[in-house]
């Protein structure tokens, strides 16, 4: 007897971990296809931050509601404070946001949605595997497959709660968590840590509270045993935040303590009227038997929980901004110029996120070899030795951002499953990571013959001078014509760049016949040969990587501008 006991105690165990196990997998795969299918649009949902912060909230519950995962939006912001991109405030609001988002799972569920999981699982998987070539279809399609998958666990577990729930040995654990309060608050933030989902702790939560209990009539947790969890899985979320900003910034470190802060101050100011949230909730919920209808007042409860919480911090975001501010005092330490600016592995599995940072550390790469030429003409033509070692000093930074970005946007294609857009993206921006290096390359080159110019007292005709003078002012415009192209995908500008690249090759052309010229009348010493035919080689090399970079822009590949900072 104890033996079967033991094996259907071991059957009931795998059947509720299966079934959990394909939930979470439903969840992130179909976060996965909804991210593919939508997450380009995010940036224009995040970009509504720089309103208020009230359209911060509105926007972290939109983005949440759409990825399906308040970890992701969460992580994201994190990700954004620590590259300077948002403020301490704009972070907090969209936390809050993404908080209200996370209850859409729990009203899905509440409907009851699983009693069609096969036909969402059909469904998807036709569209994931066989209708359509079509990138957007094929994303859906798995978002639709993946939301089929998790409804199948969810049945899964709660086939398995029915059986469980006639033990004496649970149903007396889950009665003791509904008399103790602070019980539950700590089962539901222990579950969601460990699950790293509070939506699958909630849904689990959903599923026990409408199994019956040992008089097969009633719930055997009941709406006001199920609050505090709720409680509890907000607490547990915030783990994410927690393990995202280690190794940031402080503002980073101080934004996931605002999480913390806020969803445990929540819960501790709202834990005291749990039986009066239970009876407002039955109030404005359908009425019917309680184990039909709560699902739903969980459901509700956790809105009503998360609306309620972010409405009382919403005019203290300040305050709420300054006492984490105390509780994590410094400035921020000054950036390492060698090191990156806004490159965050934590948000590698989100795609668009970290394509967008890693342009904005290319646009910061391409900014500095655009000055590395400015110095570069001042060296040659102003004899300056200052302004040549400024441009050895500069071109070691670009390539050690060269080797940084790279590999960075080499981890996107590793770390998670991107677009066929995306995968186009990153390859267009690593050809163009490599030309702007070469533009400092090259501009070290012409560095170094300033050098060897200066300390031998050469000294160039007027009309020699007058020549290169005029490839540096030509190369300048081509550098910052190719910048702009490729950072608003502007293909007129992309062509006026490929012109100029023939204009540029038909003066090194013109002035090489010159030089030659001069040489043999006699007006030029042989010695300076190799010096100004070098330089306007190198001069033209750097018009071939911005006709490079104009190609790149042709193929319809751009990068975000400094505008579209949050």
């Amino acid at each position: 007897m104890v033996t079967r006991m033991n094996v259907e105690g071991f059957k009931i165990a795998l059947q509720l971990m299966g079934g959990l196990a394909l939930f979470i997998y439903g969840m992130n795969f179909m976060s996965e296809g909804l991210q593919k299918a939508a997450g380009e649009k995010m940036k224009s949902i995040l970009a509504m931050l720089t309103r208020n912060v009230f359209i911060g909230v509105l926007a972290g519950a939109a983005a949440t509601a759409v990825l399906q995962s308040s970890g992701a939006v969460t992580v994201m912001v994190i990700g954004f404070v620590s590259a300077n991109l948002m403020t301490l405030r704009q972070a907090i609001s969209i936390i809050m946001g993404a908080n209200i988002g996370t209850c859409v799972t729990a009203q899905l569920v509440a409907f009851h949605i699983g009693d069609y999981a096969w036909i969402f699982v059909i469904i998807g998987f036709i569209m994931y595997f066989f209708v359509s070539k079509n990138e957007k279809v094929i994303d859906f399609g798995q978002a639709i497959f993946a939301f089929g998958i998790l409804f199948t666990g969810l049945n899964l577990m709660a086939d398995a709660m029915e059986p469980l729930a006639q033990s004496e040995v649970f149903s007396n654990l889950m009665l003791k968590v509904a008399d103790v309060p602070i019980l539950g608050v700590l089962l539901g933030a222990v579950m969601t840590t460990i699950v790293q989902s509070s939506s699958a702790s909630i849904a689990v939560l959903q599923n026990l509270a409408a199994t019956a209990g040992p008089d097969g009539v009633s719930s055997i947790i009941g709406l006001v045993g199920s609050i505090p969890i709720l409680f509890g899985t907000n607490i547990g979320s915030t783990t994410t935040a927690l393990l995202a900003s280690i190794g940031g910034t402080i503002n980073a470190k101080r934004t996931a303590l605002s999480h913390v802060i806020f969803n445990t101050i929540g819960t501790l100011l709202f834990i005291w009227f749990t039986p009066y949230i239970a009876a407002f909730v039955e109030i404005i919920s359908p009425q019917g038997d309680e184990l039909d209808i709560i699902s739903r007042q969980i459901a509700n409860s956790h809105l009503c929980f998360n609306v309620a919480t972010t409405l009382v911090f919403l005019p203290l975001i300040g305050v709420l901004a300054n006492l984490v501010t105390k509780l994590i005092p410094g400035k921020e330490a000054e950036r390492n110029p060698m090191e990156p600016l806004y490159l965050d592995y934590n948000v590698l599995e989100q795609p668009f996120v970290a394509i967008h940072l890693a342009t904005l550390e290319l646009h910061r790469m391409a900014e500095i070899s655009a000055s590395m030429l400015t110095e570069t003409k001042k060296a040659f033509l102003g004899n300056s030795l200052e302004a040549a070692n400024k441009v050895t000093e500069m071109e070691v930074l670009v390539n050690n951002l060269q080797d940084i970005i790279t590999k960075y946007m080499s981890s996107i294609f590793s770390s998670e499953p991107v677009t066929e857009h995306q995968a186009k993206t990153i390859s267009g921006l690593l050809h163009v990571v490599s030309d702007v290096e070469h533009i400092g390359d090259n501009c070290k080159n012409i560095a170094e013959f300033s050098v060897v110019k200066i300390n031998k007292g050469y000294e160039f005709s007027d009309t020699a001078c007058s020549e290169i003078y005029q490839c540096f002012d030509h190369s300048s415009k081509m550098v910052s014509n190719a910048i702009e192209a490729i950072y608003n995908g502007d293909m007129d500008l992309a062509k006026t760049v490929k012109e100029q690249e023939g204009i540029l090759n038909g003066m090194e052309e013109k002035l090489r016949s010159s030089h030659m010229e001069r040489l043999n009348n006699k007006q030029c010493s042989p010695e300076f040969t190799v010096i100004y035919t070098d330089v306007v080689h190198n001069i033209e090399k750097i018009g071939d990587s911005c006709d490079n970079i104009a190609n790149v822009v042709l193929d319809k590949v751009k990068m975000p501008a400094e505008k579209e900072r949050f």
